[in-house]
């Protein structure tokens, strides 16, 4: 038989969540993004349940040609634009919108050689400093454009560096308003993080000193569209009404009844302070896990929550079998997700105890598990 572990995606959650990103932002289209492969949960098996979105955002010409390859006709957006002038011809092709977000680019886009003109997001740098025009710099930049015949609408873009703490966005959106002020064109400005905590449920975010706005005409719903949360541990997904799309699951394979003194895995990181049973399951490192994930790192066993003991290895790890008894070869482990009887590990809790993310624990999810898609 094949190795127990197996990741589900769950496109009802995947909907749902969707529909969640609607109702926080109702007047705003909205972007799912599917970037990375949809997050690790892979493109193809999530379409059918995005596919309510207005439109679908990602990085790289490969994926946009899988959107379109599914069927979608609707807006393609390349977060991060064209890579070299060749691929502004594929853009062409595929009718991609792309993201302008360096003076190369526009560059390329003079000399480059369409029948119809380009749908193109500016983006500014507002204060996250990794792609994008500085605000003194914007102006000139959306001028060019605008002279270009191979550019038709122009949209206006920025990123936000904290939506997700205490320093919020208010400084962002001061910078970006007044750099935008007057210029024609959509705003996208709202990541999971604001459609959540910025919308005041019109679309429109309102946020600062003297109450000032920015209309966020596209909403991109990133992590959210997936169950986790973006500020965790503030906020839990179910806090916010989100529901895992990812389960990942695998089963005993051993038990070991251990004594006082003990040790578990590699390095004896775990020393028994007392007769203990432990259960061996077939996930490690090589699936995905994170190898960093510590004694105590949560999982459910049969439903039951428990942690994990000692070092992650490639191939296995241990969990506490203390809460639950009954457990033996072949019991359900819950890595994270939807576990037995209705009972949930939120990703954000076990990313948390490794000192990650829930982002980085999708997108590392290993080729080698078997991933399937149900409703």
């Amino acid at each position: 038989m094949p190795r127990p572990i197996e990741a589900l995606v769950h496109r009802a959650a995947l909907a749902h969540n969707l529909a969640r990103a609607r109702a926080a932002a109702p007047a705003a289209r909205l972007w799912a993004v599917v970037k990375a492969n949809a997050y690790g949960h892979g493109i193809e098996r999530v379409y059918a349940a995005l596919a309510g979105a207005d439109g679908f955002a990602l990085l790289d010409l490969a994926e946009a040609e899988r959107v379109r390859a599914l069927g979608w006709r609707g807006p393609v957006l390349l977060l991060e634009g064209a890579f070299e002038p060749r691929d502004l011809e594929l853009c062409s092709r595929l009718g991609l919108w792309h993201a302008v977000h360096c003076a190369e680019q526009i560059d390329w886009l003079a000399a480059h050689k369409t029948h119809a003109p380009h749908h193109v997001f500016l983006k500014m740098n507002s204060g996250m400093n990794r792609l994008g025009f500085r605000p003194e710099s914007y102006r000139a930049a959306w001028a060019r454009l605008d002279a270009l015949p191979q550019v038709g609408e122009i949209g206006l873009m920025t990123h936000f560096s904290d939506a997700d703490g205490e320093r919020g966005i208010a400084h962002q959106v001061r910078i970006f308003d007044e750099a935008t002020r007057d210029l024609p064109g959509e705003r996208s400005v709202a990541n999971s993080a604001t459609i959540l905590r910025h919308h005041g449920g019109t679309g429109v975010s309102v946020v600062g000193e003297g109450g000032i706005r920015v209309a966020s005409d596209w909403v991109r719903a990133g992590i959210l569209g997936y169950g986790s949360a973006p500020d965790f541990p503030e906020h839990s997904a179910a806090g916010w009404q989100l529901q895992p799309a990812m389960t990942l699951r695998t089963r005993l394979i051993a038990t070991q009844s251990l004594q006082p003194g003990d040790t578990v895995g590699y390095g004896s990181s775990f020393t028994a302070a007392r007769p203990m049973r432990i259960g061996i399951a077939a996930c490690g490192y090589a699936d995905g896990y994170p190898r960093h994930a510590g004694t105590g790192t949560p999982v459910l066993v049969d439903g039951v929550r428990t942690g994990t003991v000692g070092r992650v290895s490639m191939d296995m790890l241990a969990v506490d079998l203390t809460a639950a008894p009954a457990a033996g070869i072949g019991s359900e482990v819950t890595l994270w997700g939807r576990g037995p009887r209705e009972t949930i590990l939120s990703i954000d809790e076990v990313a948390h105890a490794a000192a990650t993310i829930g982002y980085e624990l999708m997108c590392a999810l290993a080729a080698r598990v078997t991933v399937r898609a149900v409703e």
